[in-house]
């Protein structure tokens, strides 16, 4: 119940700063695709078995709500993961701004509604360098279930190419670190894994773009690599802005 009332306080909150009175624009988009794999953090969490995954972001303000979710598309009686049962779905509030020309700021929590597992909640600091390579800093916390420290942090770096007039190659790589976040990865404290990622968006019209999307992910310290195993995550996907 607790839980649900924070969500509720966010998407009030929303609605009342999009609200005619205070004549803030309002944006969105939805986006959908298909996945041979649900890959978090290095964590295989769907059995190696292909998904379907959606959401929806809308924004008012300096304040995005964003909702996601990842289908099973395929069951897998090792792991118990069924055909056509939502696995995870999350509900994300978040507040971002430019702190200056160089440094931008994101804050927000992400609430993780999970199938078989206890729900929990992750809040979230990130700090981006608006420079080459556009570097960022996101550090969460596992308030809710994690019973040590509960941090772990990102640090992530990307590049956009321009191939063509519609069509454009992203390029990303991320190194992440646990701190005893013993819910979600795992009850120790070191680097955890490095992604690897590539993808091309060809832009249909001014708002709908088709993409493909690769990644590569592999564990860092011992203790990553007997929890997880090297991945490589494709996928294609469809996203509509408005």
């Amino acid at each position: 119940m607790r839980k649900m009332s924070t969500l509720l306080a966010a998407a009030t909150l929303l609605c009342g700063l999009a609200s005619p009175a205070l004549a803030l624009e309002v944006a969105g988009g939805a986006y959908a695709g298909i996945y041979n794999m649900y890959l978090w953090r290095g964590f295989d969490l769907s059995g190696s078995k292909p998904v379907a995954q959606g959401g929806a972001d809308v924004s008012a303000g300096n304040f995005t709500f964003s909702w996601w979710t990842n289908l099973q598309l395929a069951s897998d009686a090792g792991e118990g993961f069924k055909s056509g049962e939502a696995t995870e779905t999350d509900i994300i509030v978040d507040y971002s701004t430019d702190l200056g020309e160089l440094v931008s700021l994101s804050v927000g929590n992400c609430f993780y509604n999970l199938d078989g597992m206890d729900d929990t909640h992750e809040a979230y600091l990130g700090l981006t360098l608006n420079t080459l390579l556009s570097p960022a800093l996101t550090v969460y916390y596992d308030w809710d279930e994690a019973e040590g420290d509960g941090l772990y942090y990102t640090l992530a770096v990307g590049h956009e190419i321009s191939l063509a007039e519609p069509l454009t190659l992203s390029l990303g790589a991320l190194v992440g670190y646990n701190q005893e976040s013993d819910y979600s990865v795992g009850d120790y404290s070191d680097f955890h894994n490095y992604e690897l990622s590539a993808g091309l968006d060809y832009a249909l019209t001014e708002n709908l773009s088709l993409g493909l999307s690769c990644l590569f992910s592999e564990g860092l310290s011992d203790e990553a690599r007997d929890a997880i195993d090297s991945e490589f995550l494709s996928g294609v996907s469809i996203a509509l802005s408005f």
